[in-house]
């Protein structure tokens, strides 16, 4: 089974948007089976889109399309569809009704272009939109099954899931299966150097780096779906085996999530102590729902007084030594794991740059520290390569990779786990 995805709007075209629209969509493809051989973009015009439609129903049974359902003078989808297959566009009544009481629910009137939203090529079949008010339409076009939803992502997912899906399984029999590895802490080419030879026949690998992260997707085809799906999990537990503890989940799992995970399951709790960062930290582990069961704290403490006033960070330490330093790192981890009564707390402090970097200590210089109830306070120097952002991004990871080897292994040395190696590792 064949797939492609178009996506419409001038400001994809133009660069004035991100295109996350086309990404996830041909992973979604790609994990139901389907062979997604194009991915293209045009703007809004009717005579391009009508002829792209056209061009792509060639080479693809299923065709995926998001853009141009809205309300304004550029949305030019249902028109551009309705020229291409030589049909009039026919308003659908249960859907007029169904935006009229969005925007009578949100005190506004249903008049003018908004009502245009209800317009359909004669003969599609209607998809409901269960949180926006551009419904979205499906038919077939020069031989091929074509679905057009909403640009806006989160609306695009969910009717992709209820409408997309369902018919895509319908259409035969599944032979491919994928599966997803998720890494942090080994260069790529370290990655591809350790699974080179699992390439063989039915099997094909790929990689996607996302910084600072990697992920390996493991695509096996078979003669059913049930050999596929052995055959590619069969060669990813080869791959997990190779690649250590680098890796830390699957598809849809986030690395804070298995630090959280990892904290839960041990017990443990965490307090952050932050400089450099500015929040990022408490910021990633946040983001995961059910994190208060492990996070007490995060403390930002960017200058030397909040250091000492917060996590009493003695001022005699900051002049002596500096505030990027294993002293002050470890004196801020103390203070935090001491101010919750956590288990466990990570600190960072480092000069993200732009400025403020000098011959001894220059931009990218980041200590981190870790202090463990009932253990000894460590410490680990890093520098890091890139602009402010990836520096701090790479900082914040580092330490979370530090607070999952203190939950994974709480009698460990206190050597960095393989998930925090730094690029440079300078001391300790």
């Amino acid at each position: 089974m064949t797939a492609a995805v178009l996506s419409i709007g001038t400001e994809l075209t133009r660069g004035e948007l991100v295109n996350s629209n086309a990404a996830w969509l041909g992973d979604q493809l790609t994990a139901l089976g389907l062979e997604v051989r194009t991915h293209l973009t045009v703007g809004d015009d009717t005579g391009h889109i009508a002829g792209v439609l056209q061009r792509m129903a060639s080479e693809a049974r299923v065709i995926v399309a998001t853009g141009g359902l809205g309300p304004t003078s550029d949305d030019l989808t249902a028109r551009s569809v309705a020229t291409a297959l030589g049909v009039e566009l026919v308003r659908d009544q249960a859907s007029y009704e169904h935006i009229r009481r969005l925007y009578a629910s949100r005190g506004r009137e249903l008049a003018g272009q908004s009502e245009k939203q209800a317009d359909f090529p004669a003969g599609a079949s209607i998809l409901p939109n269960p949180i926006g008010t551009a419904p979205g339409f499906a038919v077939d076009a020069f031989g091929a099954r074509a679905f057009f939803l909403p640009g806006v992502p989160r609306e695009m997912k969910a009717m992709f899931r209820e409408a997309v899906i369902r018919h895509v399984a319908s259409l035969g029999t599944r032979t491919t299966h994928q599966v997803h590895l998720r890494l942090f802490g080994m260069p790529e080419s370290e990655v591809g150097d350790r699974l080179q030879d699992l390439e063989t026949d039915g099997i094909t690998l790929g990689f996607r780096a996302h910084f600072p992260e990697i992920e390996v997707k493991v695509h096996a085809r078979a003669s059913t779906a049930g050999a596929a799906e052995e055959k590619a999990r069969s060669v990813a537990r080869v791959a997990r085996d190779r690649l250590g503890d680098a890796v830390y989940g699957d598809r849809d799992d986030t690395y804070p999530g298995a630090v959280g995970n990892d904290l839960r399951t041990a017990g443990m709790t965490l307090a952050v102590a932050e400089s450099c960062t500015g929040g990022m930290v408490g910021a990633m582990l946040t983001s995961v729902p059910g994190s208060s069961d492990y996070l007490l704290l995060d403390a930002v403490t960017y200058s030397n007084a909040a250091k000492t006033s917060v996590l009493g960070v003695n001022p005699d330490v900051l002049r002596a030594y500096g505030a990027v330093s294993s002293e002050s790192a470890s004196s801020m981890a103390e203070g935090a794991r001491r101010l919750a009564d956590a288990d466990v707390a990570v600190s960072i402090t480092g000069i993200a740059g732009p400025g403020g970097g000098s011959d001894e200590k220059p931009v990218g210089t980041v200590w981190l520290g870790l202090a463990q109830r009932g253990r000894p306070t460590i410490t680990a120097h890093h520098f890091f390569h890139g602009d402010r952002e990836r520096i701090r991004t790479r900082a914040a990871y580092t330490a979370l990779a530090m607070v999952r080897q203190a939950a994974q292994k709480p009698d460990a040395s206190g050597e960095p786990a393989p998930g925090s190696r730094p690029e440079t590792r300078l001391g300790a």
